[in-house]
């Protein structure tokens, strides 16, 4: 699969977020903000994972139509790898 340049700006973006938790436990930041910003951090990791889900699920069922082949397999595939990304 092909990632696309969004989902890496994404990462990129979540990379920055985390080196900015880093940083703030560094400086001493009180646990209340260090927690919100690690919640967002994750927040934005769960959103990362359904839009590579949701991308692949969608690039495999027209591959998988177009050549004549079932597809609710695929469709089971991608809401297990979402319940076992939580």
């Amino acid at each position: 699969m092909e990632y696309s340049k969004e989902i890496k700006n994404r990462l990129r973006r979540i990379e920055g977020q985390v080196k900015g938790v880093l940083s703030m436990m560094e400086q001493g930041k009180d646990c209340k903000s260090v927690v919100a910003q690690l919640s967002a951090a994750r927040n934005a990791i769960d959103r990362a994972i359904a839009v590579i889900v949701s991308t692949n699920l969608e690039n495999c069922l027209r591959e998988s139509m177009e050549k004549g082949e079932k597809t609710e397999h695929l469709v089971k595939e991608a809401v297990e790898l979402l319940v076992k990304s939580r």
